[in-house]
């Protein structure tokens, strides 16, 4: 009675149930989901997975089960799921296709994860030259049986695959049916490399408010196409990936929730490690100040705020210079310009926080708080703010185009690398002006 009743409630599970749940599941639990799934809504669900679950599902489904869910999806998706299962899986999956498709996965696995040719599918709408808009529009209706990617563009080549333009859908229907291709056909096409990095394809798309753009080779032969669908997930990709090397971390290859601890500690570990080198330095440079610290005990009352607003405009100026970057606004070029930027908003920034700050200082010294040489000391804090301010913005606005000199990323630039950077500098700004203004006063 208990087994009927639960067959029952899993029976009523809904796709957008199963979605909310999906990232709890053991891989058991999001198999039997799907299995309790109308066909129709199981098949479009396992389209919509990520590459690393509909992996993971294909590993674990029994051998007589695989086929039918592989064949569900396109030759790019598979090339993704083949590549993500790793090459222990390699051959078991292969295995599961047709020769042709088998033909047309091995060929875009042959390109990397990220360039175009990577991403693009080699199932798009051709026409020749040569055909009338009837012959065309007949052809293309053959063509959308064999699930083409999108039917709305139809790109034009010769015998040779040599891409000779694009012609709309809607064009082929508003021409005259005995005109020619050639005649009604673009041809000044919008075209990428099948070598370009994902990230360039992306921005080609946001500049030109593309929906789908073909892919060539050297030769300018026609490849395949990559559709906004696919640049979407890249974007996100790519976004995610920026965002947690910012953080101060590593890129995590999997989604948070289907990370091992294990990978999780290590990808974290290695920048924690790093940056607490980098404080010890820090540390150190405080040790050799030790002797005016003894002298003007005030003067360690300000250590966190010269070096935290050093570290604050760091951050700023390599979160602006990094994002500009990866718009493609900035060339490694353009280092000169951005240097000549940063160093006059951080000496304006300098001055206003400087000012803040003396001002705090000389309200608060106006009432005992720091001995007879207050003022003394509030320009030592301004001086100093200004100083940390304009040295941070400077490193933190040239430290990404260093590291893409050097082929890193420059989003390894992050926020907690660059405020540990300028904390040791923001040290000796601060020791080196209180020397100067305080030697003989109070030190």
């Amino acid at each position: 009675m208990l087994a009927a009743a639960a067959a029952e409630e899993d029976a009523e599970l809904s796709a957008e149930e199963l979605r909310d749940a999906w990232p709890l599941l053991d891989l058991e639990e999001r198999s039997d989901g799907l299995r309790v799934l109308p066909r129709e809504d199981a098949e479009e669900f396992f389209i919509g997975l990520s590459p690393a679950d509909q992996a993971s599902l294909l590993v674990h489904f029994r051998a007589g089960q695989r086929r039918q869910w592989m064949r569900l999806l396109e030759p790019d998706d598979v090339a993704d799921v083949i590549q993500t299962a790793g090459t222990e899986h390699r051959g078991m999956l292969l295995g599961l296709l047709d020769a042709p498709t088998k033909k047309e996965v091995l060929a875009l696995m042959a390109y990397e994860e990220d360039e175009a040719g990577g991403l693009m599918s080699t199932r798009y709408a051709r026409l020749r030259p040569q055909m009338t808009a009837d012959e065309a529009i007949s052809y293309l209706r053959q063509q959308a049986r064999h699930k083409v990617e999108t039917i709305y563009y139809a790109y034009v080549v010769d015998h040779d695959q040599l891409l000779l333009g694009v012609v709309s859908f809607r064009d082929l229907f508003a021409a005259d049916p005995r005109t020619i291709v050639a005649e009604v056909m673009e041809t000044d096409v919008i075209r990428v490399s099948d070598e370009m990095d994902q990230e360039t394809v992306s921005r080609i798309f946001a500049d030109n408010d593309l929906t789908v753009v073909p892919v060539v080779d050297k030769d300018g032969k026609m490849k395949g196409i990559v559709t906004v669908d696919d640049i979407v997930d890249v974007v996100q990709e790519e976004a995610t990936e920026d965002a947690q090397k910012f953080g101060g971390l590593e890129a995590l290859d999997l989604p948070y929730l289907q990370s091992t601890r294990a990978d999780m500690i290590k990808k974290r570990a290695r920048w924690l490690v790093l940056l607490l080198v980098g404080e010890m330095l820090t540390t150190t440079a405080m040790g050799y100040f030790e002797d005016q610290l003894k002298v003007a005990t005030v003067l360690a009352l300000f250590v966190p705020l010269i070096v935290s607003s050093g570290g604050n405009s760091g951050s700023q100026a390599s979160t602006l210079v990094i994002r500009a970057m990866a718009l493609g606004e900035v060339r490694g070029a353009d280092w000169w310009i951005v240097l000549r930027r940063e160093v006059f908003s951080g000496v304006a920034l300098g001055l206003l926080l400087g000012g803040v700050a003396m001002i705090r200082v000389l309200i608060w010294g106006s009432w005992g708080s720091y001995g007879e040489h207050f003022v003394l000391v509030a320009l030592v804090i301004g001086f100093s703010v200004l100083g940390c301010v304009l040295s941070g913005t400077v490193a933190g606005a040239m430290l990404p185009f260093l590291l893409r000199k050097l082929g890193a990323d420059p989003a390894s630039a992050s926020a907690p690398f660059v405020a540990t950077l300028v904390d040791v500098t923001g040290i000796l700004i601060y020791f080196g002006v209180a020397n100067l203004i305080l030697r003989g006063i109070m030190l």
